[in-house]
């Protein structure tokens, strides 16, 4: 029996370990006068803080353009190109092209265009591409967390760090930068959680006081034969209320949830470790690893044994 006094999991840190991430801090950029850079398509997000000045920002063909202050932190989840720039009327210049030719010997990209410096730097995250759905089709294209506000108080301390990080080349910099952009990826989440507008889909719903309770249970016994009356008695609501709610608020019914998580984790299972098949069934609920391969046919076409074939003449 567990004690009431033991923390349950949280279901952010288990999706992100999953994703396998992969961070990567970008050139810092000084720049002055008036200009505007063009990005293209990127997998999965990109991050920036702003350093000193102003800055915009905006996603061509999506939003408009996003005044930026000193503090400031952004995550890009759309995919598609963006512009950031001193002066949203300039006209964009190609920003790959723009990065290399200004690129200085200690690392730090400058620009000298006139009055008005503004500094600023980011990096990007990259993910398994087979879990990464559950979390960017959470998010909206632009998260834009405001440097003044109460929840960004763990990014502003980042920020100074990423200042020091940028401001040369330094050993080891690679390493600490990758730390660094894990440390803003989850501090962004948890600011953006902490916003007023409660945000879409599974990442919204582990907010809910009661639906998030219910979410925290299943992750952390993903094994136990769950039932939805279980479930809503632990979220004080009737099971009718909470398998409404739970649909409305995660997209899934509770039992879809967990299911579609078992299998999550299975994959992840097959394509990293050599457990063979029943261990993975037993340790996701299932008590044949059968019933665990029929299951896992069902969802992603293929049986575990198949799909472990594939991936591993995938690494070879």
């Amino acid at each position: 029996m567990r004690s009431s006094e033991t923390a349950l999991h949280d279901p952010l840190a288990d999706v992100l370990s999953l994703l396998q991430v992969q961070s990567f801090l970008s050139r810092r950029l000084e720049a002055s006068g008036s200009w505007a850079l063009r990005f293209p398509d990127y997998r999965h997000m990109k991050f920036g803080g702003i350093i000193e000045g102003i800055r915009w920002l905006w996603i061509e063909g999506v939003t408009a353009p996003l005044r930026l202050a000193a503090g400031d932190f952004y995550l890009l989840s759309h995919g598609g190109p963006y512009c950031f720039a001193s002066d949203p009327a300039a006209t964009p210049m190609d920003g790959l092209a723009f990065m290399e030719e200004h690129l200085q010997p200690d690392g730090v990209v400058r620009f000298d265009g006139g009055e008005g410096r503004t500094v600023g730097t980011g990096g990007r995250f990259t993910f398994d591409d087979e879990t990464s759905g559950l979390l960017l089709t959470s998010l909206p294209p632009l998260v834009h967390i405001p440097g003044h506000l109460p929840q960004a108080r763990a990014l502003r301390a980042t920020l100074d760090l990423i200042t020091y990080e940028t401001e040369t080349v330094r050993l080891g910099g690679a390493a600490i930068g990758a730390g660094l952009c894990s440390i803003v990826l989850v501090n962004i989440l948890r600011a953006y959680l902490a916003g007023d507008g409660r945000p879409q889909g599974w990442l919204g719903a582990l907010t809910d006081r009661q639906i998030g309770t219910a979410l925290q249970l299943m992750h952390d016994d993903v094994a136990r034969r769950w039932t939805v009356a279980d479930l809503a008695s632990a979220a004080g609501m009737s099971r009718t209320s909470f398998a409404e709610r739970f649909k409305g608020l995660v997209g899934l019914a509770p039992l879809e949830y967990l299911t579609r998580w078992r299998m999550t984790i299975a994959r992840n299972a097959l394509r990293s470790e050599n457990t063979n098949l029943a261990a993975i069934a037993a340790a996701i609920g299932y008590e044949s690893d059968t019933a665990f391969s029929l299951a896992f046919k069902r969802m992603f076409g293929s049986s575990p044994g198949r799909y472990r074939a594939e991936r591993a003449g995938v690494a070879a």
